[in-house]
């Protein structure tokens, strides 16, 4: 599975939970870190926790598991790190104080083929 296909998949598992903004980076050119950020928003922490729970259900299925995965104890951000892309699961209230989004505007924003709301 090629890095786009990977961002693909989870940005799609983030769509069928009803996470908001969902924003698909390609990094690569940017950072060594990875090659694209996924970056969505839930309306809560516990939201936060079920999209983050459900994108690792959908890709175990598949095989394929987080190198790591930091900020289940918090209540506002967690980061699932599938080495080429990573995934950044925040609250609305958190994902408007780290504003990734702008952090990594040097990145280009994908429009993936699956239409995400």
């Amino acid at each position: 599975m090629t890095s786009l296909e990977l961002a693909t998949k989870i940005a799609q598992s983030l769509d069928d939970k009803k996470a908001k903004n969902i924003n698909v980076l390609d990094v690569s050119k940017v950072t060594s870190l990875g090659d694209y950020f996924v970056i969505a928003a839930g309306n809560s922490s516990t939201q936060v926790h079920a999209l983050a729970d459900s994108v690792e259900a959908k890709l175990k299925e598949e095989g394929v598991e987080p190198v790591s995965v930091e900020g289940y104890r918090s209540e506002g951000w967690i980061i699932l790190d599938y080495a080429s892309v990573l995934v950044h699961v925040f609250t609305q209230q958190s994902r408007d104080f780290y504003d990734l989004d702008r952090l990594w505007s040097d990145g280009t924003k994908v429009d993936i083929e699956y239409n995400i709301n």
